[in-house]
């Protein structure tokens, strides 16, 4: 990937981004544009701040950096941290590594998937909760773990997910 570099320009507005979208990610563009290689940091500028890179966004990153659509769309695919939807008010990352398999992850899983009637990368149909997957939260040794809200918990079982789920509130 060739980036701009002309950064004189500022980046232009995107069709189909309201007010506050379209300035999140002029902020994220402009804090990061000089850096080398700097469309993953401004990925994460604007998930961070939106919740997700909205898809109206990517035309803005890319004409802002010289690259294609197809670039910027195929490094926020790539990446399961980028969400290309808004998550919902809460976000429970459920780990699917080996250790966390071993030590019960699966039956989380189908329990909060019956429990939620939504699978991974989905989220309820009141925009309560999205559930996602995550491949290590580096808390092994109190397997099996799930980060709820950026705060990771560990040794879980059916009845310490469901504490987590209900302190979503409306959830469920």
């Amino acid at each position: 990937m060739t980036e701009r570099t002309d950064t004189e320009r500022p980046p232009r507005p995107g069709p189909g981004l309201d007010s506050a979208t379209r300035e999140a990610v002029r902020a994220a563009i402009e804090a990061c544009r000089e850096l080398p290689g700097a469309l993953l940091p401004i990925l994460h500028g604007v998930q961070d701040a939106l919740g997700y890179v909205p898809p109206a966004a990517v035309p803005v990153i890319a004409e802002t950096l010289n690259l294609s659509r197809a670039e910027v769309h195929g490094v926020v695919s790539f990446y399961h941290h980028f969400r290309s939807v808004a998550p919902g008010r809460h976000v429970l990352r459920l780990c699917r590594a080996e250790a966390c398999q071993a030590m019960g992850a699966r039956e989380l899983e189908a329990h909060l998937r019956a429990r939620l009637g939504i699978g991974f990368n989905e989220t309820t149909a009141n925009g309560a909760l999205t559930l996602e997957p995550v491949y290590c939260l580096g808390n092994c040794a109190c397997a099996p773990s799930a980060m709820l809200d950026d705060r990771v918990h560990g040794r879980l079982s059916v009845e310490r997910i469901d504490r987590l789920v209900d302190a979503c509130g409306d959830a469920s």
